[in-house]
């Protein structure tokens, strides 16, 4: 039987604010309670600078280009603002909702609708959802567990009326998804059912005109799951290597493909209509060796995984010599065609091997694709890929198949920081510096470069498949758990999402800096960051934090981009991003300001203007939920999240939630109740729009 409660003790005291410690030894292993995995003793900010002249000096680059590196400073050059006062999205922020409340929560004016759920079958031949009897041939041909990343693209040429929605999921909740009996009885078959339930999910979408809200189609042409024996294809410099092979591989495969994807967290979608999912939190999946460099770095350990799937699949231990090198083909950027259900997804070496949150890409002045990374573990970096091919605007099949091939060949870089302030006045209790803003300079270090490996004693390879250890090598800023990462669509501005790292400053841990200013930082950040000369090529850029995050009433060390701090709306541990047509940034949240307690939820946040830094809560997910995959369609007023773990810390016996199938009599969440209502919480991608026309 799989018991939820054993591996979560160590996490108990741990955790603090409205996270679950379930969810901590669920998601990722409980990494943040282990072994720091970055033990490299990389410099800090201003330590940065003296070796900095001495490296420039010996490359030739001069003492001008090290001190314009350095100290060149200040706040991030403003581009021209975008406009933000005709949005159709009006709303009046909501107040802050109670951790202990089980409802989803929206403006006035507003209602909800769940678009799919866990279970809900995609194809002609899904069984329904039977939650007491379920099997692992049932989950395949139905939606999984724990969406993340979400994206609906419109199917060109259907009026906007029929639409893909992509999303994956991340990780399963044995110990509320079945009974105990069933668990007792047949473990092997719950550790089925959960690997179904991992993967990826396309499910089109119909409606009769742009005012009705989306509903899926099952046994829609377009629809498909993505499973733990769908094959994959590598690309770039490190497929076929060694590196990525296993004895057991088919001849003339060795390294060239890979059954399944794991751990996938956020994502992106490109400008040719595919969808990049991030392999974030893989290493919980393995039992290994545990005693190499390389599995040490990248958090691989011997012991038995929470799940046991190493007891069905022997390719989930790598001690065993047919699949000493599987760990190594998952921490990847997948590239998925929606569009197309007969295509193979590809795994892009070329982005590097680290726990991806995910990839987003802008198309630089030049015509190459850019695509920013960031590796959610305290201590880790953030990441650039520029392409070596040009992107081609056409929308014929030629140009699309084209462009997916962009992300297979590349530069790839790494970001180290400087800031401009004296080491003094960042004493980690995130007072702002003098100078009124945490702030400086930056510079893309090259990992790969022209096909050519740029860290000395590794291989293009081994820096493609150990990033983390190559960007060691190369002297890259430790950060604090960069999540999602994207560029703005009008302005090019990049916002780099911390979501927060409490073992900031804590013993031999990395001290505060100007771009992570706070010892234990629980509530989490926003760097922005300008590429010199607006060139996302560039491998220069200024970065500021357009805020510090948590409740401004009982946090002092909290900024707000310089807008009223008594006047935002309370947030923390932010996760994913979007922005919508008027120039807003939408922040969704991992965990509630710390030193009280609230339901996650999804949040708007002015980027420029006299209300920069204004944050304004536009909903809350229910008991134990985390607000995932934003989409925010302003000119339609529609919004779209996918709500991962409700319920978390509860029991299959005892709900902690009923999301969304609310029950009368025990929940009220201004929602109806399907004729299928299944007492229990299930993980689904919901849609707000006004209520005039959810009546529809």
């Amino acid at each position: 039987m799989f018991d939820q409660r054993r591996p979560l003790l160590p996490m108990l005291d741990h955790v603090r604010g409205k996270r679950s410690a379930v969810t901590c030894a669920l998601k990722c292993d409980n990494a943040c309670l282990g072994d720091v995995c970055n033990t490299s003793s990389n410099g800090y900010l201003r330590d940065i600078v003296a070796g900095e002249l001495s490296r420039r000096s010996a490359l030739g680059l001069g003492l001008a280009s090290a001190l314009t590196l350095a100290f060149t400073g200040g706040a991030a050059g403003r581009a021209e603002a975008v406009s933000s006062s005709n949005t159709k999205l009006d709303f009046t922020p909501i107040r802050p909702v109670d951790k202990l409340v089980d409802e989803f929560t929206v403006p006035e004016g507003y209602a909800w609708r769940p678009i799919i759920r866990w279970g809900d079958g995609l194809f002609d031949d899904s069984p329904a959802f039977d939650l007491e009897h379920q099997t692992a041939a049932a989950q395949a041909r139905q939606f999984g567990y724990n969406n993340d990343y979400t994206d609906v693209i419109e199917i060109p040429g259907t009026a906007g009326k029929r639409a893909v929605l992509f999303t994956n999921h991340e990780y399963t909740n044995e110990g509320i998804m079945f009974s105990d009996a069933q668990a007792t009885a047949d473990p092997a078959g719950v550790r089925a059912v959960a690997r179904a339930a991992h993967g990826l999910s396309v499910v089109e979408l119909e409606r009769k005109n742009k005012n009705e809200a989306w509903r899926y189609v099952k046994g829609a042409p377009l629809n498909r799951r993505y499973l733990s024996d769908t094959v994959y294809e590598f690309t770039g410099p490190a497929a076929g290597s060694a590196l990525l092979a296993n004895p057991s591989d088919p001849r003339g495969q060795e390294g060239r493909t890979v059954r399944g994807t794991l751990g996938n967290c956020s994502g992106g979608t490109t400008p040719w209509g595919t969808v990049l999912s991030g392999e974030e939190n893989f290493n919980g999946y393995f039992r290994t060796s545990g005693t190499s460099r390389e599995e040490k770095r990248y958090g691989l350990a011997d012991k038995p995984t929470n799940r046991r799937w190493e007891l069905d699949d022997p390719r989930f231990d790598t001690r065993t010599p047919d699949y000493a090198h599987e760990a190594n083909r998952f921490g990847w950027i997948v590239e998925v065609d929606p569009l197309d259900p007969t295509s193979t997804p590809k795994k892009h070496t070329s982005l590097g091997r680290f726990k991806h949150e995910g990839a987003n890409v802008r198309i630089a002045a030049n015509g190459r694709v850019v695509a920013y990374s960031g590796d959610d573990e305290r201590f880790d970096y953030l990441y650039k890929f520029v392409s070596k091919g040009v992107y081609r605007p056409g929308t014929g099949k030629a140009d699309r198949e084209h462009n997916k091939t962009l992300l297979s060949e590349g530069n790839l870089y790494v970001a180290r920081f400087a800031g401009n302030s004296p080491s003094s006045e960042v004493d980690g209790s995130g007072k702002l510096p003098s100078d009124g803003a945490f702030d400086g300079r930056g510079e893309w270090l090259p990992l790969v470069v022209d096909g050519k490996s740029a860290v000395a004693g590794m291989s293009v390879e081994q820096v493609l498949v150990y990033t983390r250890l190559a960007a060691d090598l190369a002297g890259a800023t430790k950060m604090d758990r960069c999540e999602d990462v994207e560029p703005h669509p009008e302005t090019g501005k990049v916002y780099v999402v911390c979501t927060n790292n409490s073992n900031r400053g804590v013993g031999s841990n990395a001290p505060a800096d100007e771009a992570n200013p706070r010892r234990q930082n629980r509530d989490g950040h926003i760097v922005e960051i300008t590429e010199d000369g607006g060139d996302q090529t560039a491998t220069t850029f200024a970065w500021n934090l357009l805020l510090v995050c948590g409740d401004p009433a009982t946090n002092q060390s909290t900024y707000f981009g310089g807008y009223p701090a008594d006047e935002v709306s309370p947030i923390s541990c932010p996760d994913n991003v979007a922005f919508d047509s008027s120039g807003y940034m939408w922040l969704a949240t991992d965990g509630a300001p710390s030193s009280i307690g609230y339901n996650d939820g999804l949040f708007r946040v002015t980027l420029e203007g006299p209300e920069r830094g204004k944050v304004e809560q536009f909903l809350s997910v229910p008991r134990d939920a985390e607000t995932c995959g934003p989409v925010v369609r302003d000119a339609d007023r529609h919004v779209f999240v996918a709500v991962q773990h409700p319920g978390e810390e509860g029991t299959f016996t005892v709900p902690n939630s009923y999301f969304p199938d609310y029950v009368p009599g025990l929940v009220s969440a201004g929602a109806a109740v399907p004729a299928e209502a299944v007492r229990a919480p299930r993980p689904a991608i919901v849609q707000v729009l006004p209520a005039v026309h959810a009546k529809k």
